[in-house]
């Protein structure tokens, strides 16, 4: 979250970064509660050394065989005590309102964040591959909802007997692409020096709330009778595997990495998507984590954003990076890029990796921070920054549909053959 006394004394720039993210920002609130918590803690502490003062005084006074004098500074004692209480009752109202507007107030955009309004308005950075002309080709190219159920590799049907509609179910070679693409990920970020981790596929709140997730975003989750949630991202524990701990600066950057299932309800999303694999209840992801130093955590940024991509070049599929504006990036990242991969089916891009560097903003609700004692006293904040590498069910639909070819089979991608066993193209089953 942010720091309130870097809010208390940037509360122009405050409000202009949340009006550029469209975000609820109460600026007279926001004073008002922290001039209050700012008075009660000078009473306490104008009360905390009046009482000390009288404290001290009754030995002396009982010495001195002045009994009644000593009485009555006891009474002051008491008296403070409850004064010191209450006050303290109002510091702590002031103090949880606080922290809960912060809780709920999202990340400061970066300076070189593009402003804008909506996804309209992200600039594209760069391209990568030509995709394919199909007509020039001479077929009909199919979507990946059609052409999967066709060779047996998808059954959209039967996930909805087992589940709910916007659930999945996958069958021979589908099953085992979806596997390969996992193996795939996870190696190729394993040789670029990530760290792979198994996490558990439940967090609890303090580990939702350490990434941002809660408590403003709880409708999107899906929580269990135990107070525990189903997890939207391995970012989530990624990221808190160091809660509450100081590393060492010589340590970092840490780079992790971790395949899970996710979990999103997508409250938000009703009619968007609901055909094939883009938007769905549940899926696989290979995600990215980073603690890096603040001086250069924007350089690793480039460098995660590298490794997504990285994925997508291997696998031979176009696609396109754009900057995320103030009024389209998460609540937590300050700076945001999305890679999105050429879909036939949509005739365009569509997201599949979103790598973003959230400053110290998790790192202070998380309290992750790092010491480096050759440069600065005690310890301070770390910064943090994830990246999909990559969305796995996106990255099947577009092996699918950029891979099918005239006689409705699919073309293996070359470095996904020896994870398959040697097959080399997905025919019907």
């Amino acid at each position: 979250m942010l720091d309130l006394r870097f809010v208390r004394e940037n509360q122009e720039a405050v409000a202009e970064a949340m009006k550029s993210r469209h975000a609820s920002w109460d600026a007279a609130r926001f004073s008002q509660l922290d001039e209050a918590r700012r008075a009660a803690i000078a009473q306490e502490e104008a009360l905390q050394a009046e009482r000390n003062t009288a404290s001290k005084s009754i030995g002396a006074m009982m010495s001195a065989g002045k009994k009644d004098e000593a009485e009555e500074a006891k009474e002051r004692v008491r008296a403070i005590n409850e004064e010191i209480a209450a006050i303290g009752a109002e510091r702590e109202m002031a103090d949880n309102a606080l922290r809960d507007i912060l809780l709920n107030t999202p990340n400061m955009p970066a300076d070189t964040t593009p402003v804008g309004d909506t996804e309209d308005d992200n600039p594209e950075v760069r391209r990568w591959g030509t995709p394919r002309d199909f007509a020039a080709e001479g077929f009909a190219m199919k979507p990946h909802w059609d052409l999967g159920p066709e060779l047996g590799i998808i059954d959209f049907e039967r996930a909805v007997k087992l589940a709910a509609s916007r659930f999945i179910l996958l069958g021979g070679l589908g099953a085992r692409l979806e596997r390969a693409l996992i193996n795939f990920m996870a190696d190729t970020h394993g040789s670029r020096g990530y760290k792979e981790w198994w996490c558990p596929a439940m967090a609890n709140t303090e580990t939702l709330t350490g990434t941002g997730q809660l408590p403003k975003f709880e409708e999107d989750l899906f929580h269990t009778t135990e107070g525990l949630y189903l997890i939207p991202t391995a970012e989530v524990q990624l990221t808190n595997i160091h809660a509450g701990e100081v590393l060492e600066a010589d340590q970092l950057p840490l780079k992790y990495c971790a395949f899970t299932p996710c979990f999103r309800e997508e409250a938000g999303s009703a009619g968007r998507d609901t055909r094939g694999l883009i938007r769905v209840h549940q899926f696989d992801k290979v995600e990215m984590v980073k603690f890096a130093k603040p001086e250069e955590s924007y350089d690793d940024l480039e460098l995660m954003v590298a490794d997504a991509e990285n994925i997508l070049q291997l696998l031979g599929l176009p696609y396109r990076v754009i900057s995320l504006c103030t009024g389209d990036i998460g609540f937590s990242a300050a700076k945001t890029y999305d890679l999105e991969v050429w879909l036939p089916s949509y005739s365009g891009y569509k997201e599949i990796s979103s790598c973003s560097n959230c400053g110290d903003f998790q790192a202070r609700r998380a309290n992750i921070k790092y010491r480096d004692p050759a440069n600065f006293k005690g310890s301070r904040f770390a910064h943090t920054l994830n990246g999909s590498g990559l969305a796995v069910g996106r990255t099947m639909a577009a092996v699918i549909e950029n891979y099918q070819q005239a006689d409705g089979t699919i073309k293996v991608p070359e470095v996904l053959v020896p994870y398959l066993g040697g097959i080399e193209v997905i025919t019907p089953e």
